[in-house]
């Protein structure tokens, strides 16, 4: 279940990430806005296909003073291999433990071909420089997401 709505500041959290840091949403408080976005699996189709769009427009969210922060459940070495093979500019977060997700609200019960499975809903949230969180698009399409994404944060 979620924790934070729209609109509300958001429950500060931390994980393992790639390049061998640790994110804290607490270090962008006041320096920059966030892009945090969720995805099923490292390096299949839909799922590099999406940070490879994030990576495109990377230029245009920094010179917003956004940042951009993947995250799903793989581990640190199948994220640190995904990174370096797509050449993303930013960090992805490991959340084998789920807790990220669960803050959230994206570990979802997903159905794929009849079959009933736990799994990570694709889904993006912005939040803004004083920790709000601004928008969210949920069980979204890869397709046109990162440039609305990217208009959402011109509107900031």
């Amino acid at each position: 279940m979620r924790k934070t709505d729209v609109g509300q500041k958001m429950l500060t959290f931390s994980g393992e990430a790639t390049s061998n840091s640790i994110f804290n949403l607490s270090d962008y408080k006041g320096k920059s806005n966030l892009v945090l976005y969720f995805y099923p699996k490292d390096s299949t189709p839909g799922c590099t296909t999406e940070g490879q769009n994030f990576r495109d427009l990377y230029s245009e969210f920094q010179a917003l003073d956004t940042e951009i922060v993947g995250v799903s459940r793989d581990t640190m070495k199948r994220h640190e291999n995904f990174k370096v093979k797509q050449n993303f500019p930013f960090e992805l977060i490991s959340d084998e433990s789920g807790d990220v997700c669960e803050l959230f609200g994206v570990w979802q019960l997903k159905k794929n071909y009849g079959k009933e499975y736990m799994g990570i809903v694709r889904s993006t949230f912005l939040i803004d420089k004083n920790g709000i969180l601004r928008n969210e698009w949920l069980n979204l399409r890869v397709k046109n997401h990162v440039s609305n994404v990217l208009d959402a944060v011109k509107a900031l």
